[in-house]
């Protein structure tokens, strides 16, 4: 009796172990930055420091919190149109990916299973090269005089340069490709599960192979469809390294915003503000997918 009490006791504290190292890990790397910059957001920035938000006056302390930052943003037109831009630009990413990347994932979870790792190989190749350079290889490729123009013009198909470069179609162009991976990946995941027979059934009862994909195969993939969406989307609103390289003045993402706050306004504040903000923005397709995911769970049991 001894010894299953002591087993027990010692599983309980396995478990303990087991489900604490996530919260750790969540609440350093995550919760406590997070804080971090929200008390930042609620300071004033002085000449060269952050100022205190706590202060004693005779012996009893004062929480001075600072709003000033948050009003600006939400009276100026600047920062509100910049938040519009960046879930624009994402939620046009992410629909392109999607529109891309199902087809792709459908076609991988049809394939011979011999062919489906190196299918998979392809899709994770890019990872293998650096970000960075493979966003300059992109504006290498759209400028004038690069190989896209040179080859157009060499085959006649145009006459002078196509302006594709520091421009919407080129940011794009380098979101879609930066992250179609991560739609076609659970896409290819949750397809590759998918029970063919209910397919062979919606057949035999006559329903063309249009028909079923759509009232068969959509539904059950909405999982994964959900997954990619946000797995784009969510990056994609904050990205900075793409529309500085690859956008121009009139694409306008808060990631450069935040840049150009930090590092050339010096206004720490201010920058932490922008970023709590575009936390808050992402919190709520988060918390959506969590919703989802919650009541499927129920219905599963």
């Amino acid at each position: 009796m001894t010894k299953i009490l002591s087993y027990l006791r010692d599983l309980r504290h396995g478990r303990t172990v087991v489900i604490g190292v996530p919260y750790l890990w969540f609440a350093l790397l995550i919760a406590v930055p997070v804080l971090i910059v929200l008390k930042i957001s609620l300071s004033e920035m002085e000449t060269t420091s952050i100022s205190s938000m706590i202060s004693w006056a005779d012996g009893w302390p004062t929480l001075k919190l600072n709003f000033s930052s948050y009003l600006f943003i939400s009276g100026d037109t600047l920062y509100v149109q910049t938040y519009l831009s960046s879930i624009e630009y994402a939620l046009i990413t992410t629909i392109i990916c999607l529109a891309i990347g199902y087809p792709f994932a459908y076609f991988m979870a049809r394939s011979p299973k011999h062919l489906q790792p190196m299918l998979l190989m392809l899709i994770m190749l890019p990872f293998w090269t650096s970000f960075l350079l493979r966003i300059y290889a992109w504006k290498t490729l759209l400028v004038s005089n690069g190989a896209i123009n040179n080859v157009l013009l060499a085959l006649g198909i145009i006459h002078e340069p196509l302006a594709m470069m520091n421009n919407s179609f080129s940011l794009l162009v380098g979101m879609v490709y930066s992250y179609l991976p991560f739609m076609i990946l659970p896409l290819y995941a949750n397809l590759s599960k998918l029970d063919l027979r209910y397919l062979e059934a919606a057949a035999d009862l006559g329903t063309s192979p249009f028909k079923a994909f759509w009232l068969i195969t959509v539904p059950l993939s909405k999982a994964g469809i959900i997954a990619g969406s946000m797995l784009v989307f969510i990056p994609a609103v904050g990205e900075y390294v793409i529309p500085e390289l690859l956008g121009g003045p009139n694409t306008l993402m808060i990631g450069r915003v935040l840049w150009d706050e930090f590092f050339s306004n010096n206004d720490w504040p201010m920058a932490s503000s922008v970023a709590v903000v575009m936390i808050l923005l992402i919190l709520l397709p988060m918390a959506l997918f969590n919703k989802y995911q919650s009541e499927q769970a129920e219905g599963k049991a």
